[in-house]
């Protein structure tokens, strides 16, 4: 089990412990990839527990705007823990989260939150907002960014190139 806070070489993006857990999000990603989904995936390690959730993106197959891996992660791990607070994980995530999720990320108290690729668009941890960071809310979460980022930047890019090649949004 780790300890809280986080060991100082946590905080390194290169951490085994991280491209670990980052790869498995990949792994989710390329299920969504699969299923013709936007290709994120996200996982929840409980520093107790180990592994809780893993999901990935289900907008279109569930007709639902808020079925992003995060959002469906956090559910799992609730449900895992009978909490909604997740105060001893970890959201490994392949996207920079939106703002709805960095929401739901402070609603549940997830202490950590490391990413991979940048959102230039819809950034809401580091890029164009820092929810997960806001002085005025209840809850912050630290931020690790770039892990394995070229390989979940490539992925999307990947995925977004055929659909336009297909002439498809």
């Amino acid at each position: 089990m780790l300890e809280f806070p986080f060991d100082l070489a946590l905080s390194d993006p290169r951490h085994p412990f991280h491209l670990q857990h980052m790869q498995m999000a990949l792994e989710e990603g390329a299920i969504a990839a699969e299923e013709d989904e936007v290709p994120v995936g996200a996982v929840i390690v409980s520093l107790e527990r180990g592994v809780i959730a893993q999901a990935h993106n289900q907008r279109e197959q569930l007709n639902d705007p808020t079925a992003h891996a995060e959002m469906i992660a956090l559910t799992q791990a609730a449900t895992a823990l009978s909490s909604w607070r997740l105060e001893h994980c970890v959201l490994y995530v392949t996207l920079e989260p939106c703002p709805m999720c960095a929401g739901a990320i402070v609603q549940a108290r997830v202490p950590y939150v490391v990413f991979g690729a940048t959102d230039k668009k819809a950034g809401a941890c580091e890029t164009l907002y820092q929810i997960t960071n806001d002085p005025r809310l209840n809850h912050r979460a630290q931020v690790i960014g770039g892990v394995m980022a070229d390989r979940c930047a490539e992925i999307l890019s990947e995925f977004f190139a055929a659909k336009r090649k297909l002439g498809k949004k």
